[in-house]
Formats: structure tokens, sequence, C-alpha cells
């Protein structure tokens, strides 16, 4: 006789869970262009890329760069004031080599590169530059983010670059939630940043600041920097100590307690940094932090520092390379210190004013509702901002209510027709698992987006036919407990409409059949 069968805990099942560490993929190239129209720049992509033999045994990878070194096209870049002050000084510029958050007035920095030099080289030379260089082990262009170093960082040795080969994620077509659940979107695609080295896309940005400090550090500048420091959700703890432990840089991180998942905690941990458990917010540890790197020598991580949005940008140069340099219509961007949203810009607008693209798309920064300052200020048709105390949210990482970015996002959102859309717990919580069930594994964060997409296409703002990209930003694994407390059903005030317990079931044929039958019922 079958037995009665009744949900399972998933915290019972899980309770002693392992996950494996995410690996890069290789990026999906689509529809490359006839042999015909893709014409080498053969001295630059010979010496990038290398027409060579194996390498001598004794020689590593950054030994063998020094040989195929790339010619110097006195490409340079520095940090100026953002936005420029009406009644600034217009020449205030800092080199890149200075340890200057700030400008003048107290206003944010940004890198900007030599336009002009970069503008010699007509756009198809860039972009057969940069195509020459994908999927290599060459040192550092195996990298996605290096592979693009002249709009990067163009002045650092290959020698001083600290890189874990991030970058070159993963753009797959999102083919049956489109179809399926999005009003048959034929062109629908996530961008999974979240497959990279520590699970997040904040690798990109991390080993361009990281490398910048290393060669600060090293001969001939020998700063006196005695470590790297930042404030943290989670993710950008967790790159930073990977990549201050490549590097052998001491890393710090303020977390703010009890508020980050223990897989984002335990990567800070067992990459050796100082981890110090703040009873606050991320705002509260951001506060901190730059009381402390004004006191002691140690350079400042967080996105207050512009270097980290060069690497950021790439994930946008990337998108275009993967759809073989054709613009999609609308991309959508989790939003909360918001750097991402005008990182994604700058990668865009940078190719359309150097001539490998000739538009940028629509860009829509989504926010979890329970910190939505930048909702708010759109809403009020950019008239008011008002920092607000961010309340919890599943989407952790974006849980900040007095965004640093937020003259850099409205700057975004502005030169793309842009839009910003929220979405509350339930929201992403049930778009994060619908997309579960059409085969990814996606994090709240990419659930906000996704949430923001399902308004977007209700209000017919985004059309069917529309090419979209959403963001991935991080690993789905760093937040498996939000997924455990979903299909459990155990958050409070949530129906989880697309919760899947497992069954439990006595080992006895007829209770597994009575069970089967009736999960496929009209399926047999």
């Amino acid at each position: 006789m079958a037995a009665a069968t009744h949900a399972a805990s998933l915290s019972s099942l899980l309770s002693h869970t392992h996950s494996a560490a995410p690996t890069p993929n290789h990026p999906l190239r689509l529809r490359p262009r006839p042999a015909s129209h893709r014409v080498r720049c053969a001295t630059d992509a010979a010496a990038a890329a290398g027409t060579k033999h194996r390498r001598a045994a004794d020689e590593n990878i950054r030994e063998e760069a020094a040989r195929h070194r790339a010619p110097n096209h006195n490409f340079s870049a520095w940090y100026a004031p953002f936005p420029p002050a009406p009644n600034g000084d217009p020449d205030e510029r800092y080199s890149l080599d200075e340890i200057v958050y700030r400008s003048s007035s107290g206003g944010l920095l940004d890198v900007r590169h030599d336009m002009d030099a970069l503008a010699r080289f007509p756009g198809s030379y860039w972009r057969d530059l940069f195509d020459s260089r994908v999927g290599r082990t060459t040192w550092p262009f195996g990298s996605g983010v290096w592979s693009k170093k002249e709009f990067v960082l163009p002045e650092i040795d290959s020698d001083h670059i600290v890189s874990l080969f991030e970058g070159n994620s993963n753009l797959f077509w999102a083919e049956r939630l489109g179809r399926d659940h999005l009003a048959g979107m034929n062109d629908l695609w996530v961008k999974h940043c979240g497959i990279s080295h520590t699970g997040s896309f904040k690798d990109l940005g991390m080993t361009v600041l990281v490398s910048q400090v290393n060669r600060l550090r090293r001969a001939p500048l020998s700063r006196p920097i005695a470590g790297v420091g930042c404030a943290s959700t989670g993710d950008t703890s967790a790159a930073l100590s990977a990549y201050c432990a490549a590097a052998g840089i001491p890393a710090i991180v303020f977390l703010p307690a009890n508020r980050i998942s223990l897989e984002q905690l335990i990567q800070p941990i067992a990459n050796g940094a100082t981890v110090l458990s703040l009873d606050t917010d991320f705002d509260g540890c951001m506060r901190l932090i730059r009381e402390v790197t004004a006191e002691l020598p140690i350079y400042l991580a967080n996105s207050l520092n512009s270097l980290r949005l060069e690497g950021q940008k790439t994930a946008a140069i990337e998108i275009l390379q993967q759809f073989d340099w054709e613009v999609p219509d609308w991309v959508i961007v989790p939003g909360g210190n918001l750097g991402n949203i005008y990182a994604f810009y700058k990668g865009f607008e940078m190719c359309r004013v150097l001539g490998l693209v000739d538009r940028v798309p629509r860009l829509v920064c989504a926010q979890a509702a329970n910190a939505n300052p930048l909702y708010r200020y759109y809403k009020s048709g950019w008239t008011e901002f008002t920092p607000q105390v961010a309340e919890p949210t599943f989407a952790s990482a974006i849980q900040i209510g007095d965004p640093v970015s937020v003259d850099r996002a409205v700057v975004a959102l502005k030169a793309t027709d842009g839009i910003v859309e929220e979405a509350t717990e339930e929201e992403l919580m049930n778009a994060m698992s619908l997309a579960d069930r059409t085969g990814m594994f996606a994090c709240p964060h990419t659930g906000v987006a996704l949430a923001a997409l399902f308004k977007l296409r209700d209000q017919r703002i985004i059309g069917p036919n529309d090419r979209t990209v959403v963001v991935s930003t991080a690993h789905g694994l760093k937040f498996s407990q939000s997924k455990i407390d979903y299909h459990d059903s155990k958050i409070e005030d949530m129906a989880c409409k697309y919760a899947n317990p497992p069954v439990s079931v006595k080992a006895d044929f007829g209770a597994v059949m009575d069970v089967l039958k009736k999960r496929l019922k009209g399926k047999l």
C-alpha cells in the first residue's frame, strides 16, 4: 500500500551542503563575419596574440609577454572631476599614479582617456584587435578585461597586472523564459557576469584597481601602501580579497554584521583578508572605511574610486563583441551603489565615439523596492534625491540607501533615454525562481532585473522582438539560503508562488509510483 507523502524540508536535506566554485565559460559568438571581412591588424595582433612556438620551459607567461610587447602608441588616461564643476578649473586633472579619490571641490573623479589618440585608429582596427585576443592564454590578454587594455589602463606595464583571467563571461539565449513567460520574446539574453573567478562581476573592476595598487607599490614609484580596504555588502570583499591574495597585498574588509550570506562571508576569510564584522549597515561601513583610509596608508577600493569602473565597463564592450558588434536594444542592470550602470554606459559610449558601433542601447536600472533611492529620484522627474535607510532585502548586495555614484547613474540614464524600475521582495524572488525553472540558477539581484523586465513587458515599453540583455551580476550559489527558504515556503508574508520542495516518500515501489503518477498527470 502506498505510504502518505509530504513535503520535506530543504533546510533539513541541505544542512551539510558543499558548493563548488563556478568556472569561467568562453563567450558565445553569434553570426561571425565572413573571413573576407575580418581583416587582421597584423602588427598589433601578432604582437598581442602572437604567432609563436611553445615558450621555453623555464619561462613563465609574464616573461613570454615581455618578448612580445605591443608597440607603444602613447595612449594615456588620467583622473578628472565628475561632472566638471561649472566654476572649477577646466584643466584640473590628476595622474592615475596619484592617490586621490575626490576632486578639489569634493566631488567624484572619473577616468578620462586620450580619445584623440585612440581615434587615430578606425573602429574596425579595435574590433579586429579585440577579437584576435579572445580565448587566448597570452598574458594578460586572456582576461576579458585586459584584452581591452588600451581602453582600460593603457599605460600600465603588463608585468604589474594582477589578473585571474576574469571576464569572457557567458552570454546566453534565454529562449524558454522569453518564449513561455514574457509573451513570446524571441531575442532575450542573459549576460552571466557571475561566471567569474569569485562569482560576481566585481572581479572586472577589482583586477584593474589591484593592478594599479601593485604598480604603485613597486619600483620605481614604491608608494608606502600598507594594504587595500573596502566596505562591502559581500561581493566586493570577495573580489578584493582574491586579487590582493594573488598579488600578496594585505586586504582589509568592513562588513555589516549578519547582513551577507555565509558563502560571501567565507570568501574573504579563506583568502586571508582581515575581516571586520561591524554592527551597522553598508552605509555605516562606508563612512568608517573613509575615515580609516584618511588616517592610515590603506588604499580605498570602493566605487568612490573610479578605477574599478574602467574594468566593469568592459562587460558592455564584451556584449557588443559577443553580438558580433551589433548593438542590443535594451540592457537591464541591477543597481545598488550605482557605479555599474554608469560603467555599462561608459563602455557602450566609448565604442560609439570611437566608431566600433553606431549607437548605444537604452539602459534600465533595476532597484529593490527596499533600497530604491534612485527609483524615487527618477519618479520625481530628477528633481529631488533623498538618501534613505535601506530596508533588508534578499538582494543584499544592492541594499544601499545612500549610493556613492548617484550622479554618475543619472548621467548614464539621461544619455540613453533610460528607465529606473523597482521590484518588491516577492516580485524579485518569484522572478528569480521562475527563471530557475527555465534552466538558470539566478541570484536575487538578477531577480530584481528580471522583475523589472516583466514589468516593462507588461507596460509594452519593451517589445517582443527587442533584443534585450539582462545582466546577472552574481552566481546563484552565493545565495543558496535564500533559495532554500523560498522553496521551504519559510519567508514571512510571501506566497512563494514557484516553491518546489522535495517530496519525502517511503522506500516503496507503490508509494513512488503514486507520487510520479500525480506529478506527471496528463504527461504519461
